[in-house]
């Protein structure tokens, strides 16, 4: 049997690269020298930390952002977000308010694991962000484990 090794990165369908790229910009992507592929319509980006995004760049616009995941009545499966580990939800929170990205949902507590908030990108993908916290003493996770 194979075993799973890691998790490389997930693909986000946008309408709009020069937008899409100001946004992820605005949290911490760049793109990826050596990975844009015109004929597939999708670059990679990476962070400072080594995460991967590849944005898709073929979606076509949806009134207000709409996303058919999350916002219509009938729930198709899909992927509906993504999540990022981050050192402080309270900093995200001052950071997203500086930059002008509206919060829509959070903070919250989940569970006795984590707190988390979240943000939409310019075509209404979801994007999670989730501090870890100790099991201990309820204290924010310093590791990059999870």
């Amino acid at each position: 049997m194979f075993r799973l090794l890691g998790y490389d990165h997930v693909g986000i369908r946008v309408t709009d690269l020069s937008r899409a790229l100001e946004f992820y910009a605005l949290i911490g992507f760049r793109i990826e020298p050596g990975e844009v592929w015109e004929e597939h319509d999708a670059v990679g980006l990476i962070n400072d930390a080594g995460l991967r995004i590849n944005l898709i760049y073929n979606g076509l616009s949806r009134e207000e952002r709409r996303n058919v995941l999350m916002d219509e009545p009938e729930k198709w499966p899909g992927l509906t977000h993504f999540a990022l580990v981050v050192d402080s939800l309270e900093a995200v929170v001052t950071e997203m308010a500086e930059k002008g990205i509206a919060l829509t949902g959070g903070p919250l507590r989940v569970g006795s694991r984590r707190t988390i908030c979240f943000v939409r990108d310019p075509d209404g993908n979801v994007i999670e962000f989730d501090e870890l916290l100790s099991a201990d003493d309820d204290s924010p996770v310093t590791s990059s484990g999870g």
